[in-house]
């Protein structure tokens, strides 16, 4: 193979990977439920379209300056999701401290992404 083609193969394979979203994620309890925490990742511009769990679909929300749903939350690249940040996440159920729920995010041009949330201590 050229050397051309083998540079513009690793060069879409850098593309292809910086699209992929990435997920570092806790849990925070709150009042019958708990609020996703931590970092979304998405290349480029992207939106939250939805978050489901084992406990069926969580609510998107944006507080600003009181907390409403929304169809989507915007994801400028970088998505900071937590108990005082403008979007929110909430997930209903009881939860553990400890306990690993699997999330599934789905946006609305990038690849669904499953990933872990830990509940944390309150």
């Amino acid at each position: 193979m050229r050397r051309g083609a083998v540079l513009l193969l690793a060069g879409l394979g850098v593309a292809l990977a910086a699209r992929l979203p990435a997920a570092d994620l806790g849990l925070r309890p709150a009042f019958g439920g708990a609020v996703l925490q931590g970092r979304v990742t998405v290349g480029g511009g992207d939106a939250l379209t939805g978050v489901w769990s084992g406990a069926g679909r969580a609510r998107l929300l944006r507080c600003t300056p009181r907390c409403e749903m929304v169809e989507s939350i915007p994801v400028p690249g970088t998505l900071l999701l937590g108990e005082s940040t403008p979007y929110r996440v909430v997930l209903a159920g009881d939860f553990r401290p400890g306990q690993r729920v699997r999330v599934a995010l789905r946006f609305r041009q990038a690849p669904l992404l499953n990933a872990e949330a830990v509940m944390l201590r309150p």
